[in-house]
């Protein structure tokens, strides 16, 4: 009976609670997605080639998991309370038929139990399918072809990890459930739906002094962040301490002082107060308000961190690639360091006779020289290496860059590796002086570069390394490919945008979450008031309108806030990611703001069908 009892409940419940259900599913889904990563392609081609990256994110995948599945079980057990409020008078009623608590415990054990396992399954095979994007997204960010490591894979590890933290977690929900339960009077269970916070009406005055507080404790939480910087008010405990207080007071004070600003606004507009359903739409708002302002604030802070990580590591993300190329101007370039004794070393012939023929399978080839400074020549003191001007122009020429210009005895400060002239950090400050002065000094280094020609540059780089490699010894030569370096960086990348996305997706998860949950039951309480509606003459139209202007209360409000916070974030933090490199704001933010409309508005849109829904069948 209690197997059956509880079938048809978890029918229902995708019916009435699929919301919740859909979150259970997507917080599998992610937890999987992330902690898969090491048979994912990106992480593949990064281990074959020995990147020590590797291993950092996956101890940073498994410390962050921990803390992912702490703010999953927070979200699951807040959805439960939810829940089980929402389900009082039907649990009441089965007491009231014989059941004693122990079987109503019993039978939400089987709930639990049940909705845990379906979520399980549909999760890991979202799972699985959501690691294969992620997959092909990473591997989309490499210059080379690695579509053969593209691949729907199954990680055991990750689906063991999965099954064993959201089973620690349903069996701590299942337990809570039996304790609120058992504790639970009938009376309260019977009549708990028709409970309503005591709306006690506050001075404007109040309210005033409230918003104007919070007002100031976010000004002065702004202007830490924005005078010492992101990472000076974090190092420093006596600064990040009052600047995260006085956040979260500013937030909270503002929240609390909305209802009586608003109430106030509205009630002297009476236009605007008694037309529709206007009066019972700020009613039912207001009711709540004692539980929704901590709400709101939980909400906007999880906005901010969602809407913060995740513009950051893409800015961030963005800002590696940008320096990528400037580091790597060709495919290779090669040093020779013992060029002022051993002599200057025909690379191209050295190449044809080990059968790589350079003509046909190199491009942008170039071969200058960086001499030794004699200031009685140059004329330039504090500086030792020189470079002559023609081979400076043939660099810039190659690279579609303007030409230097000298006059007759004129000298030109150059950072061949900050000018993005050579690949790797084997470039030299140098002065760049007329070929006829360069000439009457001595050789001090060679370099020569080129391009790859073909899309296999990786099979083009290992025949050519096997070449150049033997002679690194014998000659003193050093070696960078852009291949070596972008494999570098993108570990770096792969990192900060994984822990970005990760971080960022669950905070949003559980953002929309809260509100849509709680808006849901809410809505549930409802019903009983649209009915009377209806009964005095209220359309159809009007209700579902003022169920709608419900949710979107609930979502704009911390959704406006956090914006705020997140500008002054993002600049703080665009400072910090500034000191590397260029920072592409604007592409961030609106990849952000894509991410924020999809996952957010989804959420929302589903949130007002729901309530809609439940106020056209009251």
């Amino acid at each position: 009976m209690f197997s059956k009892l509880a079938l048809r409940n978890v029918a229902r419940s995708f019916r009435d609670y699929g919301v919740y259900l859909l979150t259970l599913t997507f917080g599998v889904c992610l937890f999987y997605t992330f902690n898969s990563l090491d048979g994912q392609g990106a992480m593949v081609y990064l281990a074959k080639n020995g990147n020590p990256i590797v291993d950092a994110i996956m101890v940073l995948m498994d410390v962050f998991s921990v803390v992912v599945a702490v703010v999953l079980a927070c979200l699951i057990l807040y959805a439960n309370r939810f829940l089980l409020r929402r389900r009082k008078r039907e649990l009441g009623t089965y007491l009231l038929l014989g059941l004693s608590q122990g079987q109503v415990s019993r039978l939400l054990f089987l709930e639990t139990g049940l909705i845990g396992l379906i979520s399980l399954a549909v999760g890991l095979v979202l799972g699985v399918l959501a690691s294969f994007g992620m997959s092909a997204l990473t591997l989309s960010m490499f210059e080379v072809d690695l579509s053969a490591l593209l691949a729907v894979n199954f990680s055991p590890r990750a689906a063991g990890k999965t099954v064993l933290y959201f089973g620690i977690i349903f069996l701590l929900v299942m337990a809570l459930s039996g304790v609120q339960v058992s504790k639970s009077k009938l009376i309260d269970l019977i009549h708990g739906e028709r409970k309503n916070e005591i709306l006690k009406p506050r001075p404007l005055s109040i309210a005033v002094v409230q918003f104007l507080l919070g007002v100031a404790c976010l000004l002065g939480a702004y202007a830490i962040l924005l005078i010492f910087g992101m990472a000076l008010a974090v190092a420093v405990p006596f600064l990040c301490f009052p600047m995260l207080g006085l956040g979260t007071a500013g937030t909270l004070l503002i929240f609390r002082s909305l209802s009586g600003f608003v109430l106030k606004f509205v009630q002297s507009h009476p236009g605007v107060y008694f037309r529709n359903l206007n009066m019972f739409t700020l009613r039912q708002w207001i009711s709540k308000v004692h539980t929704t302002y901590l709400a709101q604030t939980v909400v906007c802070i999880l906005l901010l961190l969602a809407i913060g990580i995740t513009a950051s590591s893409l800015g961030l993300n963005s800002t590696l690639s940008a320096m990528t190329g400037g580091e790597a101007p060709f495919d290779i370039t090669v040093q020779n360091r013992s060029a002022d004794d051993a002599g200057l070393v025909d690379l191209p012939a050295l190449l044809r006779e080990g059968g790589f023929d350079p003509d046909t399978q190199l491009t942008r080839q170039t071969d200058f020289c960086v001499y030794y400074n004699d200031p009685a020549v140059t004329g330039v003191e504090d500086v030792s290496g020189v470079l002559a001007l023609s081979d400076v122009n043939a660099l810039l020429k190659l690279q579609g860059k303007k030409p230097i210009a000298l006059e007759p005895g004129e000298h030109r400060m150059l950072d061949t590796w900050g000018d993005g002239l050579v690949t790797g950090s084997l470039g030299i400050f140098a002065a760049v002086v007329e070929d006829s002065s360069a000439q009457q000094l001595e050789v001090r280094r060679q370099y020569w570069s080129a391009d790859y020609v073909g899309e296999d540059k990786m099979e083009t780089e290992e025949r050519l390394l096997q070449l150049i490699q033997p002679l690194e010894l014998e000659l003193s030569m050093r070696v960078e490919s852009r291949l070596s370096i972008y494999a570098d960086m993108m570990g770096n990348k792969c990192l900060a945008l994984f822990l970005g996305l990760y971080l960022g997706f669950t905070f949003l998860l559980a953002a929309t979450a809260v509100l849509a949950l709680q808006q849901l039951s809410q809505a549930a309480d409802n019903t009983g008031r649209y009915a009377i509606l209806r009964r005095l003459g209220a359309e159809e139209k009007q209700v579902a309108k003022s169920a709608t202007q419900q949710v979107a209360l609930a979502f704009l409000l911390p959704l406006a806030l956090a914006l705020i916070h997140s500008a002054v974030g993002m600049k703080a933090a665009n400072d910090i990611i500034f000191s590397v490199g260029k920072v592409d704001s604007a592409g961030s933010s609106l990849i952000t703001a894509g991410v924020i409309l999809v996952v957010y508005g989804g959420y929302f849109l589903a949130t007002s069908l729901a309530c809609r829904r439940m106020a056209k069948n009251a």
